[in-house]
């Protein structure tokens, strides 16, 4: 647990740092998206709930996954260009603690983002503050990419492959999600795969919590829990990989 803490405490530090700059990207970004779909939509609703609330959670629940995700380019800059990581390599901080340790800073940062989101869409009074099961969805989304992020960054050998997954990955999930619309509103064979995007999921129970839309079943956070699982293991044979 030292090696988890220390790996932990100094992705915090950075993110001290670099607090005022972290604050205002994650709170520039959902402002234009709420005043650019909210303008378009004109007072429109999904499904009995006006869109300003549908879109302010997801929008949360993009931002997490984006945010979780961004470690992974921490991780290279500390690997390539401080070579943080050899030094990591040769200190007796196991791999799974490394792992640990980035996985659950990129999940601070993560449930950081979505406390900003949250404070905006109350502002503007689209959303009252959401219950547990929502910020149990938002730690689970935070931890399945956070995961992946740290994975992928022992895969790549640099950013522009950083960038490449980024674009693949990522950026088809932030659209496809249920972020700006429902996932019904997709061809019936396209729904049942965006149904299982880790962020479809995590939005699904995000918003039953935060819209009084209903009960969420255990299907969602038990896979969102397996997706977890799964990238934290393959990240934990990829540092293994990478000290030999």
């Amino acid at each position: 647990m030292n090696g988890v803490w220390a790996v932990f405490y100094r992705e915090m530090l950075l993110l001290r740092r670099r607090k005022h700059r972290f604050v205002a990207s994650i709170t520039v970004t959902p402002l234009l998206y709420l005043l650019a779909f909210n303008y378009a939509a004109d007072g429109a609703d999904v499904n009995g709930v006006p869109y300003v609330s549908f879109l302010v959670v997801g929008l949360a629940a993009m931002t997490c996954m984006m945010q979780g995700y961004s470690i992974g380019s921490e991780i290279n800059v500390a690997r390539f260009y401080w070579k943080i990581f050899e030094e990591v390599q040769c200190s007796p901080v196991s791999g799974r603690a490394y792992v640990l340790g980035e996985t659950l800073a990129g999940s601070v940062r993560a449930l950081i983002s979505v406390m900003v989101v949250v404070a905006v869409g109350i502002a503007l009074g689209a959303i009252s503050f959401p219950g547990p099961l929502f910020w149990f969805a938002v730690f689970l989304l935070g931890t399945v990419f956070s995961s992946l992020a740290v994975w992928m960054a022992m895969v790549v050998r640099g950013h522009q492959d950083q960038m490449m997954l980024s674009t693949f990955v990522i950026t088809p999930m932030a659209f496809l999600g249920g972020t700006f619309f429902p996932v019904d509103r997709l061809p019936q064979w396209a729904q049942w795969v965006v149904e299982w995007l880790p962020i479809s999921l995590a939005a699904d129970a995000m918003r039953a919590s935060a819209l009084d839309l209903g009960v969420v079943g255990w299907s969602a956070p038990t896979a969102l829990l397996v997706m977890a699982g799964i990238f934290y293991h393959m990240a934990c044979r990829s540092v293994s990989k990478s000290r030999m």
